[in-house]
């Protein structure tokens, strides 16, 4: 039996009169009214005020007559809905708005859970990074395999600006036109999606003004979020290491990446255990 797509529209109309049923008006401090209940809930006039919108928008909205309400309505139905955090987000969604969160400043520090699991994925080399590629935290073992990044300013721990523009971390990778290429097609992703980040734009501006090869590659407009591969690294002094790398997203902090290497072969791993051992 074929799964039926989901129909936008239709699931919001249906969320919509599903969350205004299971309110009680009493709990809201709604006055009473003369007129009895027929149904449960608040009535779609008394959503319509709480929200500020007409009651002939609500109607339309739970008919699924088409409309699609600004990202301003949706916070509005939000509040007047009393809509937990996950409800809220999935409102947001199916309206195909971005919530008003979304558009805060990226990460600056690592949540603190994430902190703590950097920490305790050792000996596996890990590190937080935000959507700009900006390093948050980082393990010993990952410092022992790239650099101790608590040695550089804040401005250049971002691990697309060493790439490019570190003079030994230039030399790291065995494939620097294929980790480039990654990196600006991750770059351009995260640009759509946060245009409201200046501090993005001018770290491009920057890689664009700076680096021939980066403006190459960026003009070709090519977009691709890489979560899975295998790198290889010359180390100056452990010689070629192969790594597999996994990037996870955390539900809860959508703008960190938890990045881990693991080892791709026994020579690598060796490697990595006299790098760990330090």
């Amino acid at each position: 039996m074929t799964t039926p797509t989901v129909d936008a529209t239709s699931e919001l109309a249906a969320f919509l009169r599903t969350r205004r049923a299971r309110l009680d008006p009493h709990d809201l401090g709604l006055p009473s009214r003369r007129q009895s209940r027929r149904t449960p809930g608040l009535r779609r006039e008394e959503v319509a005020e709480l929200a500020g919108v007409s009651v002939d928008y609500v109607v339309r909205l739970e008919q699924g007559r088409g409309l699609r309400p600004s990202a301003d309505v949706v916070e509005a139905l939000s509040r007047a809905l009393r809509l937990s955090p996950d409800e809220r987000t999935y409102l947001f969604d199916l309206a195909r708005r971005r919530r008003p969160g979304d558009a805060d400043g990226p990460a600056t520090t690592a949540a603190p859970t994430l902190a703590r699991l950097v920490t305790d994925l050792s000996p596996l080399p890990a590190m937080v990074l935000n959507h700009r590629y900006d390093i948050l935290d980082w393990n010993r073992e990952m410092a022992g395999l790239l650099l101790d990044f608590g040695t550089l300013p804040p401005s250049q721990r971002n691990t697309m600006w060493l790439c490019l523009m570190h003079p030994e971390i230039r030399e790291f990778s065995t494939d620097r036109e294929r980790v480039v290429r990654e990196g600006v097609a991750h770059l351009r992703a995260a640009w759509a999606t946060h245009p409201e980040d200046r501090a993005l734009t001018d770290l491009i501006v920057e890689f664009r003004t700076r680096d021939e090869q980066f403006a190459r590659v960026w003009a070709e407009r090519d977009v691709k979020v890489k979560g899975r591969g295998r790198k290889v690294v010359r180390h100056p002094e452990a010689g070629e290491i192969a790594v597999d790398f996994e990037v996870l997203t955390p539900i809860q902090d959508l703008d960190q990446r938890l990045v881990i290497y693991r080892a791709a072969d026994d020579g690598s791993r060796s490697a990595l255990d006299r790098l760990s051992a330090r």
